[in-house]
């Protein structure tokens, strides 16, 4: 008897746990090695699932009909909460909306906690009612920060909690502030859940009670997100689902800037960057980063290109550093900072089978100066400009700009946004635009250089001693 009790009470312990993985969030029916859905190597953990309190007295009733509305109605705009801090305003649209949920992720001392204390302290200066709580650091460092950046005086709320029903019980005991911190996500729990804070279960049913918190309430939430080493933010992917915008703080140690990206925004673009600059007294806003990119420029360099960008609505110009170097080994090196590999193989791959150019015994270094990330594919020519001119040896004109999507077949194809790139280089100085010869855009102050293929751009170099012995230079 003793026996078949005790196998009992196994198989009900094992129908009231399941296998989570701690890296994607897939749900497995028992323990393996290695997740089948992300490919992660004890990755797995056992995690108790418990009822929700009173689901075994509800009752189903009977459903309600809803009442249907056409796209037609009018809708008012959403209020906004503006924090006085214009770059972090403009990636959330123009300023906080009241009920959302903001989900901030960044590697370990990037800077995200001191971002959202100076927001706190400003908002707060602005009458608004902030509440802080750490989950990670104890009242007297977060002060000791807070005198550091010159914050003392400002009126935020803080407090070090990391249990989630005390968090929501104190903030409904009072009335609703315009905005509650929450740093971070991973530190809190509920004792609903078995499971260690941290893990997926955890961080799903923390964030949703904090999310059902904001939208009853009407308080704004900000939620500190850790990230794994994929750059990704740690938990599961239901809970960027959940919340109503997800930015990203990137930006390099050796850097002094910072960029706020956002990622997914309800109530704004989803494509928007803010650029900030640490220095002692915290993050300071950057209003004209393309200024700032380019102020240690050195022009007569060869093996640099300005590139004139498009980050969400703003244009942006940075430049581009190619560096040759002749090869010791069999497979030449390719080393990217702040662009894609793949990309720049296939730049390489075209510059060799449509022009002539072969690169085969150098190693390839390129780096996007200022610890900028560019994802834009019209970079290629940038890109192009600036590995031929480090092969040449000449550098490209000081005043010119260069943009255009380069195709498989040597093409170089338009993008999007041409008027505002190019007003942009104006304003900064520049003359000549390398743009894609389709480019409608007539600016009378930029002398328009039109390449319609990858090999125009390569005859304006001089490559006799940068082409092996056995390839001419092409025409």
């Amino acid at each position: 008897m003793r026996a078949a009790h005790r196998n009992l009470e196994i198989l009900v312990a094992r129908a009231n746990s399941t296998f989570i993985c701690q890296a994607c969030g897939a749900i497995h029916a028992r323990w393996a090695g290695k997740c089948d859905a992300c490919g992660g190597w004890n990755t797995i953990v056992e995690e108790g699932v418990a009822a929700p309190i009173g689901a075994s007295a509800k009752k189903p009733g009977r459903a309600r009909s809803l009442a249907l509305e056409t796209l037609s109605g009018a809708t008012a705009p959403s209020p906004r909460h503006v924090t006085g801090n214009s770059e972090f305003d403009r990636v959330c649209g123009g300023g906080i909306v009241p009920g959302s949920v903001l989900l901030v992720g960044g590697d370990p001392g990037i800077g995200k906690s001191t971002l959202l204390l100076q927001i706190s302290a400003a908002l707060a200066r602005r009458n608004f009612g902030v509440t802080y709580i750490s989950g990670e650091e104890a009242l007297d460092q977060i002060r000791l920060r807070a005198v550091r950046l010159g914050l003392a005086d400002a009126p935020v709320q803080i407090a070090a909690e990391t249990h989630v029903r005390d968090i929501l019980a104190t903030l409904e005991s009072q009335s609703p502030p315009a905005l509650v911190i929450i740093d971070s996500i991973q530190t809190l729990w509920t004792n609903a859940l078995e499971a260690a804070p941290g893990t997926v279960s955890q961080v799903r049913a923390c964030a949703q009670d904090l999310v059902r918190y904001a939208k009853n309430r009407g308080a704004a939430v900000i939620l500190v997100g850790h990230v794994t080493k994929d750059g990704q933010i740690a938990g599961p992917r239901v809970v960027e689902h959940m919340v109503d915008a997800v930015l990203y703080f990137e930006g390099e140690r050796g850097h002094q800037f910072r960029i706020l990206r956002a990622v997914k925004n309800r109530f704004g673009p989803s494509d928007e960057i803010g650029v900030f600059e640490m220095g002692d007294m915290g993050l300071r806003e950057v209003t004209n980063p393309s200024a700032v990119f380019l102020s240690d420029r050195d022009a007569r360099v060869a093996g640099t290109a300005v590139f004139a960008g498009i980050e969400g609505t703003r244009p942006l110009l940075v430049e581009i550093q190619a560096l040759l170097a002749p090869t010791s080994f069999g497979t030449p090196r390719r080393a990217v900072v702040g662009w894609d590999t793949g990309r720049l193989a296939m730049i390489l791959a075209v510059l060799e089978a449509r022009c002539g150019v072969s690169l085969g015994g150098f190693d390839v270094y390129l780096n996007v100066a200022g610890g900028l990330r560019i994802t834009e594919p019209a970079a290629d020519v940038a890109v192009a400009g600036a590995i031929l001119s480090c092969l040449s040896g000449e550098p490209l004109p000081p005043d010119s700009v260069l943009f255009g999507e380069i195709s498989l077949s040597g093409a170089v194809r338009a993008v999007s946004q041409t008027e505002l790139r190019l007003k942009e280089a104006v304003k900064l100085g520049f003359r000549q635009a390398f743009c894609p010869a389709s480019t409608k855009v007539n600016i009378p102050e930029l002398n328009h250089i039109a390449l319609a293929t990858l090999g125009e751009l390569t005859g304006r170099f001089d490559l006799a001693e940068g082409l092996p012995a056995s390839r001419e230079r092409p025409e």
